[in-house]
C-alpha cells in the first residue's frame, strides 16, 4: 500500500505527534507498505539535505505557538507529487494547513482519507491571543468540520474519543493508543548522565519530561518538592525541555529555596531521551491536557514507575502498583512521589509490567493502524457506492 502522512509536525521538532509519526512510519514500512510524509519546512533541516520520502512545504511559525509551523502553500505541488506516487490512502495528523491540505488531495485523488485526532485543543485556546478569541465552541464547530467526509478518526485515546463524541463526530472513530519502540528504551547507560549534572549514583530523581509549557502544571511539581525535600533526602527534581514557562518556573524554584535542588536541562536530543529515564527513579507529571502521554509509555519501557494526574487514562495504563499510580490532591502527589523513592520494591512484579508492555508496543500499534486502513477503504468504496446509486434514483 502507498501511504501519504500529512502533518504539520515532524522532526526536528520535538512532540508526542512528530514520535508518534516516527513510530507509524517505521511500524507501517516494516510491514512492507510505502510510507510518504508530507510536512512543513523546519529553520533546523536545510534544503540540501535529503530527507528519505519526505516533502517539506514552505512554511511559517503558527501566532504565538511559534515552536509550532503552518505550511503557506503547496497544494497543487502536493497533488503532483501524490499522484505520481499512486497513493492509495492519505492519513492527516492535523486540522489545519497540510491536514486541509491532505483532505483535498484525497478528494482530487479520489482515494479514503483517515485522520488522527491528537490535541485537546481546548486545554491550549490560551496561546491564541490569551484566550480572548477563541472559545470552545469554536473547537467543536472545527473539529466536526474538519471530520466530516473523511473515512475513519483514530483516537489515541477513550479520553479523545468521549470528546469527538461530545462534538458529535458522526465519522467512524476507533481507539488506537500510540505504541513505543519498547526496544529503545531498554538501554541503561545513564551513570554518565547523572555525572553530567553532578549527581551520584543513589542520588533520588524525579523526572519530568515535556514542552515546558504552562499547560504540563510543571509548577504543581515544583511546589510538591519542598515537601517531599523533608521526607527524601537528597531528592532532586529534573525538568527536561524547554518552551514558554521555563523563566517563569526557574524563578519559582528560586524563590522556594529550591535552586540546587531542581534541574532544567533544556531541550535534549532524542537520541539521549532513554539514557534520561533510567538515570530517574520515578517520571512524574502533573499535566491534564495529554490525550495520550507518549512519555509515560516511555517511562514504563525503560523500567521507572509513573505518577501522573488522575482521569480515564491514566487510571488505566497504570493499574498495578509495578506501573504506577495516578493522584488528585497536592497532598497524593507528594505521598506518591515519595513512595516510589523510598520503597523501590513495590516495582518489582514484572509480570504486569510485561503485560503492559505487550500493550503499548510499536508492533501492535502499527498492525491495528494498518488493519484500520484496510477497514477505511471498504467504508470509502461503500460511501461511493451508495452516493452513485442515490444519484441514479434521483
Amino acid at each position: 500500500m502507498n501511504i501519504g502522512i500529512f502533518t504539520d509536525t515532524y522532526y526536528p521538532q520535538v512532540s508526542g505527534v512528530a514520535t508518534s509519526i516516527k513510530v507509524l512510519r517505521e511500524q507501517l514500512e516494516r510491514q512492507g507498505h510505502n510510507v510518504y510524509l508530507f510536512t512543513t519546512t523546519d529553520p533546523k533541516v536545510k534544503k540540501e539535505v535529503y530527507e528519505r520520502n519526505i516533502f517539506r512545504f514552505t512554511s511559517i511559525p503558527f501566532i504565538s505557538f511559534t515552536d509550532r509551523r503552518v505550511a503557506i502553500r503547496g497544494l497543487l505541488q502536493a497533488y503532483r507529487i501524490s499522484s505520481k506516487l499512486q497513493l492509495d490512502i492519505i492519513h492527516t495528523q492535523t486540522e489545519f494547513s497540510i491536514g486541509l491540505m491532505g483532505k483535498l488531495v484525497a478528494k482530487m485523488l479520489k482515494i479514503p482519507c483517515v485522520h488522527t485526532y491528537h490535541t485537546m485543543y481546548e486545554d491550549y485556546l490560551h496561546y491564541v491571543a490569551k484566550g480572548k478569541v477563541l472559545r470552545p465552541k469554536h473547537v467543536r464547530l472545527m473539529t466536526r468540520s474538519f471530520c466530516q467526509n473523511l473515512s475513519g478518526v483514530i483516537a489515541p485515546s477513550d479520553r479523545v474519543l468521549a470528546k469527538l463524541q461530545e462534538y458529535q463526530v458522526t465519522t467512524p472513530v476507533e481507539v488506537i493508543p500510540t505504541g513505543i519502540d519498547v526496544s529503545k528504551f531498554q538501554q541503561p547507560e545513564y551513570l554518565n548522565y547523572r555525572a553530567k549534572y553532578g549527581l551520584t549514583a543513589t542520588t533520588p530523581v524525579i523526572l519530568t519530561l515535556s514542552r515546558v509549557a504552562y499547560e504540563k502544571n510543571i509548577d504543581r511539581l515544583i511546589t510538591a518538592m519542598v515537601e517531599v525535600k523533608k521526607r527524601v533526602t537528597g531528592a532532586k527534581l529534573m525538568i527536561c525541555g524547554d518552551g514558554p514557562a521555563r523563566a517563569d518556573l526557574e524563578a519559582q524554584a528560586k524563590l522556594l529555596g529550591l535552586k540546587q535542588d531542581v534541574i532544567f536541562t533544556g531541550e535534549i536530543d532524542n537520541d539521549s531521551v532513554a539514557h534520561y529515564y533510567h538515570l530517574a527513579n520515578v517520571f512524574v507529571s502533573a499535566s491534564v491536557s495529554e490525550s495520550q502521554g507518549l512519555t509515560y509509555l516511555e517511562a514504563l519501557a525503560a523500567g521507572i514507575p509513573v505518577v501522573a494526574a488522575n482521569n480515564p487514562y491514566t487510571n488505566g495504563l497504570l493499574n498495578h502498583p509495578s506501573l504506577g499510580a495516578t493522584f488528585e490532591t497536592p497532598a497524593q502527589l507528594v505521598s506518591e512521589i515519595v513512595t516510589y523513592l523510598n520503597n523501590p520494591p513495590r516495582i518489582a512484579d514484572q509480570a504486569a509490567r510485561s503485560e503492559k508492555l505487550a500493550e503499548i508496543s510499536a508492533q501492535t500499534f502499527g498492525q491495528k493502524v494498518s488493519e484500520f486502513y484496510k477497514e477505511s477503504q471498504a467504508y470509502y468504496l461503500n460511501e461511493r457506492q451508495m452516493a452513485k446509486r442515490s444519484s441514479e434514483i434521483g
